[in-house]
């Protein structure tokens, strides 16, 4: 599975295709599904371009790509960076009444766990966002483990090939020892986006890209939008033969 990642955190102010517009990244999202993406990743924001849990703006932004994808699955964030406190992540998870069909989990957050159970109990998929040793850590000794719909391995921003191999691994294997059936999608953010795509392709891992994770192309040329990513991703994923 190829995934796009439409927005994520960034403010509209970081690429022409970035905006507070739910039916403009809609129509980003219904163009990536056609150039080779099969699901959807949405940072909803609210009317100043930041990222909301607020029911009313997940509701317009589920609803806005749910339209325009029809039978496509679409997921949001979970990211703690939208309250204030844990508890008010909670209660505005709570005001959702478009329910997305699955969700992005950070087990690095403080109440993550409790996130995660609130969702599978809205019969929400999670997946459990794992960036770096102590989120993998506290997902080995959750409650919730066995029951997440994959894991998302993201990897941070790094230079080197060898450095994003090593990592990865690293948490791949301790992935697959806690959990050996949980399916994997693997990715990386800005310098460690390509690479860790190709790492997944070769390792038969879903993946993602969208402007989320990167504004640049492999060939360093800024992405005109994330159909253009995700066409380029798809075409590098069918000429690997894999």
């Amino acid at each position: 599975m190829l995934k796009v990642c439409v927005n994520g955190a960034r403010l509209p102010t970081e690429h022409p295709r970035l905006t507070a517009d739910p039916t403009a990244i809609a129509e980003e999202a219904r163009a990536s599904i056609t150039a080779g993406a099969a699901a959807v990743h949405v940072h909803p924001k609210s009317p100043t371009g930041h990222d909301s849990l607020i029911g009313a703006d997940v509701d317009r932004f589920v609803t806005a790509i749910r339209a325009a994808c029809p039978r496509v699955p679409i997921g949001v964030t979970s990211g703690a960076w939208a309250t204030s406190s844990p508890a008010d992540r909670l209660e505005a998870i709570r005001t959702w009444t478009v329910i997305p069909d699955f969700v992005s989990v950070n087990w690095h957050e403080e109440g993550a766990d409790e996130v995660a159970e609130l969702l599978i109990g809205m019969g929400v998929g999670v997946e459990a966002g794992l960036w770096h040793l102590e989120g993998l850590s506290r997902w080995r000794n959750s409650p919730s483990r066995s029951r997440c719909l994959r894991v998302l391995i993201e990897l941070p921003d790094l230079a080197g090939v060898d450095e994003i191999t090593t990592m990865a691994t690293e948490l791949v294997e301790s992935v697959r020892a806690a959990e050996p059936e949980l399916p994997i999608l693997l990715h990386g953010e800005e310098r460690s986006t390509w690479p860790a795509l190709d790492l997944a392709v070769r390792w038969g891992f879903d993946t993602r890209i969208g402007l989320e994770d990167t504004l640049i192309l492999p060939d360093g040329r800024r992405a005109r939008d994330n159909v253009e990513l995700v066409a380029t991703a798809f075409e590098r994923i069918r000429s690997s033969g894999l």
